[in-house]
């Protein structure tokens, strides 16, 4: 049977002077299987003891002696993330790749991206440290297994922009071979192909050798990471989405709204309906504060389909901060008799905020739902930047704790 190569995902990246706030906003759409049902979690950071192991989506490595807390918009079959942030700034998002270098273990159920990108947000305090933990785990373990819990052809390996609230990185991963660009200024985006040149600020130590003996490279030239591994292919969303990042920072003025406005740009495939067989299952952005600021940094994500009629909610990490249960997925039936088989089209992961929006909008008023949706957010947009654009260092973050919650719960309500 032929592999599935799906055609999905896009992540950006603007940092200043570009930003109207000269902090960095980082966005992504996860593209995922039409019907794939996508979760937003929050997990508190943890301490764990000498010798604990991890159990991630098909193998179980070592655990480290202490996690940051994170949030995750995730699949819900799955441990790993599509996207998400901790609560020390950093951003992370992954995009599926494909290469003309056969590593061979693409099937072998290794570590998934999608489990790098939470092992890189759990454990990584900077951009450039969650980095060197993606790529260490990397070549430790490799990666591979299928990318889907409902189509058991669906491989591939990944790519990643990594940020936080003062640099952001490109990593990107061929088998155990990795390279990585440092982005300082501007802006950068990434869409399902590979993008590094001859501009490699990191790479793994036998890149250049395997490259040579594989027949990639003849050892003379100037070495230049995508034409020796990729496959030659540009996606039109990353051109389209370069355009609309070029277009819309020319004023150095550069929001989070601007952000959600390219992340729901349908003429560019970007944002992917429920009409498509790669939906944009959930989205995400991430306006980081400066580094000189004591302002906190606030993440925005969609939880439903569609982000363009999906609304963002903002979550903000505060030391008592609680997410509401409604975007969460139901555990499996413990009962051995009534666990679901692998590649199952059967099982039912949809949480309760999913099945609302669903329903609300295949409604014949969809139009004027989503026209409310999108009010209820702009109302939600000003009143957060409003308490950040007054808040002071050593200021208490307690009425920040349940935000996400909140504006849930709201839109529950508001489907009802």
């Amino acid at each position: 049977m032929e592999e599935i190569n799906p055609s999905s995902c896009d992540t950006f990246v603007v940092l200043p002077p570009l930003t109207s706030h000269q902090g960095v906003v980082f966005g992504k759409n996860s593209d995922r299987p039409n019907g794939e049902v996508q979760e937003l979690v929050y997990l508190k950071g943890q301490d764990f003891p000498t010798g604990a192991k991890v159990s991630c989506t098909y193998i179980e490595i070592d655990q480290v002696s202490k996690t940051f807390p994170v949030i995750l918009s995730k699949p819900a079959w799955m441990w790993g993330a599509e996207m998400g942030a901790n609560d020390q700034g950093v951003c992370i998002g992954n995009e599926a790749v494909w290469s003309n270098y056969k590593s061979g273990d693409e099937k072998q159920e290794r570590l998934l991206g999608m489990d790098l990108v939470r092992l890189g947000l759990e454990r990584g305090g900077s951009a450039d440290e969650a980095v060197t933990i993606i790529t260490q785990l990397l070549e430790e373990h490799g990666q591979g297994g299928p990318c889907s819990d409902i189509n058991p052809r669906m491989f591939y390996h990944n790519s990643y922009l990594i940020a936080d609230r003062k640099e952001a990185w490109v990593l990107e991963t061929v088998g155990k071979l990795w390279a990585a660009e440092r982005v300082e200024s501007g802006f950068r985006n990434i869409s399902n192909a590979l993008t590094i040149g001859t501009k490699m600020d990191r790479k793994c130590s036998n890149l250049l050798d395997v490259a040579k003996s594989e027949g990639l490279w003849d050892g003379m030239s100037t070495f230049n990471f995508k034409k020796v591994f990729g496959d030659g292919d540009i996606p039109s969303r990353e051109k389209m989405g370069c355009e609309l990042l070029q277009r819309m920072t020319r004023n150095n003025s550069f929001t989070g709204r601007d952000m959600m406005s390219i992340l729901r740009n349908e003429d560019s495939g970007i944002c992917m309906g429920y009409d498509c067989g790669f939906v944009s299952t959930g989205s995400q952005v991430s306006v980081l504060s400066p580094v000189d600021s004591a302002k906190p940094s606030c993440h925005w994500f969609t939880g439903t389909p569609d982000p363009s009629i999906s609304v963002y909610k903002p979550f903000v990490f505060t030391p008592n901060v609680q997410i509401s249960h409604l975007t969460i997925s139901p555990v499996p039936d413990p009962d051995p008799a009534k666990i679901i088989p692998r590649f199952s089209t059967t099982v039912d992961r949809s949480h309760q905020l999913y099945k609302f929006h669903q329903t609300a909008t295949s409604k014949p008023n969809r139009e004027e739902i989503i026209a409310k949706l999108r009010s209820m957010e702009e109302g939600c947009l000003s009143e957060v930047q409003a308490f950040i654009d007054k808040f002071e260092a050593g200021q208490p973050l307690t009425e920040m704790d349940e935000l996400l919650k909140d504006i849930v719960e709201t839109e529950i309500k508001f489907y009802k």
